[in-house]
């Protein structure tokens, strides 16, 4: 079992920054995929960001170009630097992992996630 303890959440205005931060119970270097996805009330969670064991990656559209997604293997550390924030990115923002190949766009694939931590944008 692999717990993911996230956090870095906040309330900034729009404009402003965070970072999100991920460390997982293993090394970092038996993920596969790490991913952020997010969750706005009302709303389904939807994948933000996916980086692999190689370190390939790919965002959503709604968030290319302001996010970075990164992983720090020496100090087994996911982490996601979030700038220009509009009030839309506004939700809870999970960390999930994966040891095996799946989609890493698709949340149902995903067996180890975090607790979630609450960002809100304001404008």
């Amino acid at each position: 079992q692999v717990q993911l303890v996230d956090s870095g959440g906040g309330s900034v205005q729009a404009g402003g920054s965070l970072r999100l931060s991920c460390v997982p119970s293993i090394s970092t270097g038996s993920l596969i995929y790490m991913s952020w996805f997010r969750q706005a009330p009302g709303k389904e969670r939807e994948w933000v960001s996916y980086i692999s064991k190689s370190g390939t990656n790919r965002y959503a559209d709604s968030v290319k170009g302001r996010f970075t997604i990164s992983r720090d293997n020496a100090k087994d550390s996911l982490y996601l630097q979030m700038n220009s924030l509009v009030p839309e990115d506004t939700g809870i923002y999970y960390c999930a992992a994966s040891t095996t190949w799946i989609d890493p766009m698709d949340a149902r694939a995903y067996m180890y996630w975090g607790q979630g931590t609450q960002v809100t944008v304001s404008s």
